[in-house]
């Protein structure tokens, strides 16, 4: 895919991720709020609601009174459905009367989320481990769901999660820029594999029709495309800091929405052919 055009939003904190809601056709954006300070608790954390062209259009849509939001990172929407993780606890919010449930998870650093099947897999990056929460909407939940440890302590630090098109999970790998890391899929009941050598601090990714792999990486301060054969296309560049993308399909291709967390914008990319 290439760049048809590029457009860039204001009026943020320091956003984290961003994602696509087909039903309401608008964005959330999770926002860390004034303080870029990833791991603490403070109480200053939002989700915004923001319209295809930038436009904030409910700054702090969650949380609302009794709900406290300190960090919140990666988000994924199924239905009604909103989860968010921060720090390490992941959120379930209803988008229609905004009734949340807080889950607590035996992880120090959540970082994104992704549903395969019923399950929900949540990635700790800087500790080196993927939990998988089962069922993923445990909202109405009479008990507690079961949190499983998927893997820990192989050197992939999984932050950017996507299901991928064959049943696996695609996972990017993020720690820092002496510790290189790649793209990876993880089948069930399998140990996970290397797709790609290390060469980035990976975030957010998403998977095309046709295979390819959509993602962003501190490292390069760049969107690419990844292809197994061809390797990597960088689309856009400049990022002080590339983090969880949302993705809208419109007439022209794809509108990719990259918040940058450093420099506190959403950066809109329409990719066409």
């Amino acid at each position: 895919m290439k760049v048809l055009s590029e457009q860039t939003a204001t009026g943020f904190g320091h956003p984290e991720t961003v994602i696509y809601d087909p039903r309401g056709k608008v964005l959330y954006v999770s926002d860390f709020g004034p303080e870029l300070k990833p791991p603490e608790k403070d109480g200053q954390g939002k989700i915004s609601r923001v319209s295809l062209d930038g436009k904030i259009l409910e700054p702090a849509f969650f949380p609302i009174a009794g709900q406290v939001l300190h960090k919140p990172k990666g988000m994924w929407i199924r239905g009604n459905r909103l989860w968010a993780t921060d720090i390490d606890a992941v959120w379930i919010f209803d988008l229609k009367t905004k009734e949340g449930k807080k889950l607590d998870l035996p992880v120090k650093f959540a970082n994104d989320v992704a549903i395969l099947g019923d399950a929900l897999y949540v990635g700790d990056n800087r500790n080196d481990m993927l939990v998988r929460v089962e069922p993923a909407d445990f909202l109405k939940a009479k008990k507690d769901p079961t949190i499983t440890t998927v893997f820990s302590g192989k050197s992939i630090n999984p932050n950017g999660l996507w299901p991928a098109k064959d049943g696996s999970l695609l996972m990017g790998g993020q720690l820092n820029k002496d510790n290189l890391r790649g793209i990876y899929s993880l089948k069930p009941g399998q140990d996970p594999k290397p797709l790609t050598d290390n060469f980035g601090m990976i975030d957010g990714l998403y998977q095309l029709p046709d295979g390819d792999v959509l993602a962003t990486d501190w490292n390069t301060g760049s969107l690419f495309q990844w292809n197994a054969k061809t390797g990597i296309k960088k689309l856009a560049t400049d990022f002080k800091g590339p983090a969880d993308f949302g993705v809208v399909p419109n007439a022209k291709g794809l509108l990719v929405v990259v918040p940058d967390l450093v420099a506190g914008t959403l950066r809109f990319v329409q990719l066409g052919k």
